[in-house]
């Protein structure tokens, strides 16, 4: 019998946490950020600059929240060291 349930349809445009779990499986909160995590990786594979993909992917605003922006896109948050903040 297969105790797991199928994964829900991720919301399309969820708010963010300031720093995303970093189990080494996949939680509630990364089930409801797929799309999130996709949408980063599109951006980095676009080379966007991390002011943009702060304001509209993740909802903050990297004038007024510069700091909580750069943490939310640092190395280890998230799925990937982006390449905005020149950390890979």
């Amino acid at each position: 019998m297969n105790n797991l349930l199928p994964m829900q349809k991720p919301p399309l445009d969820p708010d963010v946490a300031d720093t995303a779990p970093s189990d080494s499986v996949l939680t509630g909160y990364d089930e409801e950020h797929l799309i999130t995590y996709l949408r980063l990786l599109d951006a980095d594979a676009e080379g966007a600059d991390w002011r943009e993909v702060a304001r509209i992917v993740l909802h903050l605003d990297p004038e007024h929240e510069c700091d909580r922006a750069r943490r939310a896109l640092s190395a280890g948050n998230f799925v990937m060291a982006p390449s905005w903040l020149g950390v890979r």
